[in-house]
Formats: structure tokens, sequence, C-alpha cells
């Protein structure tokens, strides 16, 4: 079995086992140079945080691990193919490669509405289930006036 399949397989071991511990089918691991450097398992409900997805928390436990906000070089390996917040820390975590096993369909079967998300996502936001609107204010724009002048900023 190559190194791909070894880590796909612990993360969906991870989700296994999660279950009977009251959390989410679902995990994922961080590799490095072929080392594990952070592992996550879906924690919503018993942590009552919607964010705590597999992937977030390997994220976290990674940069952690590493004392960086920046995953380069990282291979992640999830159970699922994340849903829209977890793709998109995934792209902030500047993560390099994602290997996925079940489809987001595959969960929705499952009842999680990952399709729902990414169908939300592809409307104009006036035309999304969650109501939302622009106040448009000068003063909204102030801190990215502050922050240009920072010399000592660091950019993520």
């Amino acid at each position: 079995m190559d190194q791909h399949h070894n880590f796909m397989h612990q993360a969906i071991r991870l989700a296994e086992e999660n279950i009977p511990q009251g959390g989410g089918p679902f995990g994922a691991i961080i590799v490095k140079d072929n080392d594990i450097i952070g592992t996550g398992t879906n924690q919503v409900t018993n942590h009552n945080d919607p964010t705590a997805h597999a992937e977030i928390m390997a994220i976290r436990t990674a940069c952690t691990t590493i004392n960086d906000f920046s995953l380069t070089g990282c291979i992640l390996y999830s159970s699922c193919e994340p849903c829209p917040m977890c793709l998109s820390a995934i792209y902030w975590a500047r993560i390099s490669k994602l290997y996925f096993g079940a489809s987001h369909k595959d969960a929705g079967k499952a009842g999680f509405r990952d399709d729902f998300l990414y169908e939300e996502l592809n409307l104009p936001p006036h035309e999304r289930s969650l109501e939302m609107a622009q106040i448009k204010c000068q003063e909204a724009l102030t801190p990215f006036d502050i922050w240009r002048t920072i010399e000592t900023k660091i950019l993520y």
C-alpha cells in the first residue's frame, strides 16, 4: 500500500472511531515530509462549535505543532470532500495538496448539507437564503487604511 492510501486509511479510521464518541463521521490528517503533524475529527456536537469540523481541527493542531499559520508543503487527507468552510480554511492555510475519500454528495446521502452550501455560494448575495446586505460607510475602510501603514505587519 502506498503512503497516500495509508494516510487516507488513517483519516477514515479516525472518522470511524469518532462516531461512538459522539462526534461526526469525519476525520482528517495533515502530513509534512511524511510525518503526521496534525489530526482532527468532527467535534461539532461534542464542543457545541459549528466550526469544529475535522479539517479545521487538524489545521489548528498542525499549526500549533509547527508554530506557524502557513502549512505550505503539507498534504491534507480527509475522509470526505471538505465543505466550503473547510475548503476555504485549507486555502487560507496554504496547504499544498488535498486528498479526500467520500464525496460531498456521499455526505449528503448521510444527511449532511454540503450540497446546499455549494449551491448557496453560487447565488448572488441578495438571492441566498441567509438575509444579507452591505451597509456602506466610509469608516468601514479605516481598519484597512491603518493596516496598510503598519510596516511590521505579517501578511497572511
